[in-house]
């Protein structure tokens, strides 16, 4: 009977429309629960950060402090390229360019040949230049013979010089006295004369041979002033025949060849093309004028060229420069007067570089980044250091 009654209540409320206008049941209020992330939550991690901050200032301060004190040791500058020999191809004589034996960018080695001029008017020149020695030779030789011909002739003279002044005297008494004739008189004094005329003469001419002689007559040939300066043209001759075939001065690399032409006219001191060294090489430096305080010839170097990254050279500062990279200028800075501004200045540093052979070419020009251990720290600021020296005293 019970169990029917329920079964019955049951479907009813089941059947029974919902009412949306009636009330909901009141409901007994939830207990607060407490915020995790509230304020006192999120106030420990705030705090913990500022602690932090503050225990890490000090630690930062000192390392900077410490970084710029000990710091400055190495001089760092990458106003720094790669230099080589570098030199015009030219020569010294003028002349038509014959033929090229080189191209472009080809590497070549000390005393091989570039170019050649026409060898023709180079080899009429050394034929006269020779001619010319051969006639210096037989000069010399002809005032040699008109020396010993001069003496002979002064003493064929003077040994009949007495006779006439003796046949004179002898004629001179006896047209006195009228024993002769005055005619004969006369051609006894004529041949007196010129007897002594002859020997005047020779004399003369013996001297004048033996100045073009140089005054001694036993002077080996070699050793005379014309013989002299005719194998000085010859040997002049011959060097511009030689220099007419123009040879590298030493190992490297042609380049422009393109610009010299066969048929050219060459003449000193006009360049042919360029040629780089391929082994005396160097890097040319320029920091600033502050950096190199503590820097001096001798110190070693680090060397790296933008072309081949993660390759490093090592060098020795071999030289610094005297004065400032503007100094070289041609219109260099004269701020006397006016709105002067202080600008630091570039000393420029040559740096030889050590252990080039196994690694990559280095070419003239290329950008490099380097670094010279100058072993000597920056130290304390000058204010600061004079502070502290004013406080111990």
């Amino acid at each position: 009977m019970a169990e029917s009654t329920l079964q019955r209540h049951a479907v009813q409320a089941e059947a029974r429309p919902l009412d949306p206008l009636a009330k909901p049941e009141a409901q007994a209020p939830e207990a607060p629960t407490l915020d995790r992330h509230g304020p006192e939550s999120s106030g420990a991690p705030r705090q913990r950060w500022r602690v932090g901050l503050f225990l890490l200032a000090p630690i930062v301060v000192v390392a900077c402090g410490a970084w710029y004190v000990l710091g400055g040791q190495v001089v760092s500058t990458d106003n720094a390229y790669v230099q080589a020999e570098r030199v015009g191809v030219s020569t010294d004589v003028a002349g038509i360019v014959a033929a090229i034996e080189v191209s472009d960018n080809q590497v070549v080695s000390k005393g091989q040949v570039l170019f050649r001029l026409k060898p023709e008017p180079f080899e009429i020149a050394l034929a006269s230049a020779s001619a010319q020695l051969e006639g210096a030779r037989n000069q010399i030789l002809y005032l040699k013979a008109s020396y010993n011909q001069s003496l002979a002739e002064i003493a064929q003279a003077e040994a009949r010089l007495p006779y006439y002044q003796t046949n004179f005297q002898r004629l001179e008494k006896l047209v006195s006295v009228a024993a002769v004739s005055k005619t004969i008189y006369d051609d006894a004094h004529q041949d007196l004369d010129n007897t002594r005329q002859q020997v005047l003469v020779a004399k003369s001419q013996a001297a004048a041979a033996l100045a073009q002689l140089g005054g001694r007559l036993d002077r080996p040939l070699e050793q005379h002033p014309s013989y002299l300066q005719a194998q000085a043209a010859l040997n002049e001759a011959e060097r511009n025949l030689r220099n007419s075939v123009v040879t590298a001065p030493f190992d490297g690399v042609v380049t422009n060849v393109d610009s010299l032409q066969v048929g050219a006219y060459l003449q000193p001191p006009q360049s042919g093309f360029s040629l780089v060294s391929s082994e005396h090489l160097w890097v040319a430096a320029s920091p600033k004028e502050t950096e190199l305080t503590n820097a001096h010839v001798g110190q070693d170097a680090t060397i790296e060229v933008d072309t081949y990254p993660g390759v490093t050279w090592h060098g020795t500062v071999e030289s610094i420069s005297p004065a400032s990279s503007s100094s070289f200028s041609l219109l260099p800075a004269q701020n006397t007067t006016g709105n002067w501004v202080k600008v630091v200045q570039r000393i420029p540093v040559k740096i030889r570089i050590d252990d080039a052979v196994g690694k990559p070419a280095l070419r003239h020009g290329m950008s490099a980044l380097v670094e010279i251990d100058t072993g000597t720290a920056r130290g304390l600021p000058k204010p600061l250091a004079n502070l502290l020296a004013r406080h111990h005293e």
